[in-house]
């Protein structure tokens, strides 16, 4: 099975960015996607939904999505428009959550290199990263197949309807 591409431009974030900066608890009367959408990453940066393009992806230090178990942080990177988020580790709950949602995370040691503006190409059939401002690519963790799956279908939900279709 041939894995997407994702081309996007770089924005960036430190390390330990916990859930509540992802998408703020205020916000956690609905689970509406688009909702959240408007509000994602608001209090690390207030003007990021109003600079961020579909297909962009954030570049983070350390320990992405910390904190607070909720699925509402990748739905609303999601929603917002974020193609993928890469960090050199992740939390544990948001790393599944974020596969359950749909979202693709990707663990890249080197992931400060990558300054925010660039624009980089991540190919999952090679499993890596280029870097096409500066021409430097990277290897990251290839995503298991079964998560993959998870990704294809849009999320653990989207994947139990079509299993049950079949």
């Amino acid at each position: 099975m041939k894995k997407a591409n994702i081309d996007g431009k770089v924005w960036t974030f430190g390390k330990d960015i916990d859930t509540d900066l992802i998408i703020a608890a205020r916000y956690l009367n609905t689970s509406v996607a688009e909702e959240l959408a408007k509000h994602v990453m608001e209090d690390a940066d207030p003007e990021f939904v109003k600079k961020i393009s579909i297909g962009d992806v954030i570049v983070a230090g350390e320990n992405f999505g910390c904190g607070s178990s909720r699925e509402h942080a990748p739905i609303a990177l999601k929603a917002a428009g974020i193609a993928a988020v890469i960090a050199p580790t992740f939390a544990r709950i948001f790393y599944r959550n974020a596969f359950n949602m749909g979202l693709p995370i990707f663990e890249l040691k080197e992931s400060a290199e990558i300054n925010e503006g660039d624009t980089i190409s991540v190919d999952m059939n090679t499993g890596t990263i280029t870097n096409n401002t500066t021409g430097k690519t990277y290897t990251f963790t290839p995503i298991p197949e079964f998560m993959q799956e998870l990704i294809d279908a849009g999320g653990l939900m989207n994947f139990a309807q079509n299993e049950i279709k079949k």
